[in-house]
């Protein structure tokens, strides 16, 4: 496999406005949580960074949801070459994995490309003002390694944000598949490695 690193955007940047389908077919946009921190996630249904934490992806949602946290996956993947990724069977993974949070499809890209995200999972908790706070990986596990699956790096950024502390700027990136763009449509951040 490929690993392609977040760009890690800079902290205390605002969050770029969505508005974009949901895999119940409704219209979901960032306003939609204003006054609430936000986690923005861009995944995927076939790489296999998200598929070793799907069920644990499932828990945390479920988990930090219902303290006050929102939740929101997005898949930005070129269909046309990722076909697995298109939104009729983002519906199938989002029932099948238990993912109880939006899932929305960035159809353009634009959605991807405001936030500089590269790869997936590529993480963007914000606190209740929308104000980047922490973009890093879940936990240093991997696929096909030994290190035991813990969220241990997301749960203490969202931990802190959720009882109004500064979420540490030591950050390490997040580690994934590139996100596969349209062909010529890579942006200028990013660095074009290989697909996975």
């Amino acid at each position: 496999m490929v690993k392609t690193a977040s760009t890690m955007l800079s902290l205390g940047t605002s969050a770029p406005d969505f508005s974009l389908q949901n895999v119940d077919d409704k219209s979901v946009s960032r306003s939609d949580f204003a006054g609430k921190p936000l986690l923005v996630i861009f995944m995927c249904n076939h790489c296999p960074f998200v598929v070793h934490l799907r069920s644990a992806l499932a828990a945390f949602a479920d988990e930090y949801q219902a303290k006050g946290l929102a939740v929101v996956g997005i898949s930005s993947n070129d269909v046309e070459g990722y076909p697995q990724d298109g939104p009729e069977e983002m519906k199938q993974e989002a029932a099948s994995a238990g993912y109880n949070f939006p899932y929305l499809y960035d159809a353009d890209q634009s959605v991807a490309k405001a936030y500089r995200a590269a790869c997936t999972p590529d993480f963007f908790l914000f606190d209740k003002d929308h104000s980047l706070v922490y973009r890093g990986q879940f936990d240093s596990s991997r696929p096909g390694g030994d290190t035991p699956i813990t969220g241990e790096d997301l749960k203490a950024a969202c931990d802190a944000v959720l009882s109004g502390k500064n979420v540490p700027t030591e950050q390490m990136p997040s580690i994934g598949c590139n996100i596969k763009w349209k062909a010529g449509a890579e942006p200028d951040y990013f660095t074009g490695q290989s697909a996975v």
